[in-house]
């Protein structure tokens, strides 16, 4: 049976006389929350706790590193950030190429995620592996050929209705192929798709928080027609 993991905003509710949380000196609060469903009743349940960890410059230092593609985050396993359950740390950046690892709560390597940008020397589509100690790596190519040939022809008419997006306010451009299917040999352990950044877990040998941290950089990695969410300023 497959799981689906998705990471989304916490709503957070207003403070009695609109004070915020670095106002009163108490940290603020987590943002963001995976929520997984195993498909027999369709409820989702929140499983990871998802923020940046910041570097000792903070902010500004974690945004200049992002540039380059590097991202440091912490899966807790409460909103009051007492149990760390996973850590998303960048180990090499160079020429497009990214490696992550994700590590456990005892600092134990969980597994490794490696995303290759489209065009850097190994093919024309951005090229994302997984791969867990003792289990087969998984490989996939971000959007389908087809269509991202299709997405090529109209890029011309694309690129005009995002000029006049620009200038009326309105408008919606359409955004390429995000879709990911993993492959290990014959077997498709696992699945990314756009709509709703949703992780499908299909093998059983996929360890949750692997997929868990995998729902949360995707989304990082959001085109400049998205709002990466670990791009704030704040």
């Amino acid at each position: 049976m497959s799981h689906v993991l998705a990471m989304k905003p916490v709503i957070q509710p207003k403070k009695d006389g609109g004070a915020s949380a670095a106002a009163s000196g108490a940290a603020a609060p987590v943002g963001h929350v995976v929520k997984a469903t195993d498909g027999t009743d369709g409820k989702r349940r929140e499983v990871a706790h998802v923020e940046r960890e910041l570097p000792p410059g903070g902010v500004p230092a974690y945004l200049a590193a992002r540039k380059s593609g590097a991202r440091s985050l912490v899966l807790w396993a409460d909103p009051e950030r007492r149990n760390r359950l996973a850590t998303l740390v960048t180990e090499s950046v160079s020429d497009g190429v990214c490696v992550y690892r994700v590590l456990g709560a005892g600092g134990e390597t969980i597994g490794t995620l490696v995303r290759e940008k489209a065009l850097s020397g190994k093919g024309l589509r951005t090229r994302w592996t997984v791969a867990q100690p003792g289990c087969p790596e998984a490989v996939g190519f971000k959007g389908r050929i087809f269509w991202w040939f299709v997405w090529w022809l109209l890029l011309p008419v694309q690129t005009a209705i995002g000029v006049g997006s620009l200038l009326s306010g309105g408008g919606d451009v359409a955004r390429g192929p995000r879709r990911i299917i993993w492959r290990a040999g014959r077997e498709v352990p696992l699945e990314f798709l756009s709509d709703g950044n949703e992780v499908h877990v299909h093998a059983s040998w996929v360890d949750w928080r692997l997929a868990a941290a995998l729902a949360a950089l995707i989304p990082t990695f959001d085109s400049w027609l998205g709002t990466p969410w670990d791009d704030k300023r704040n």
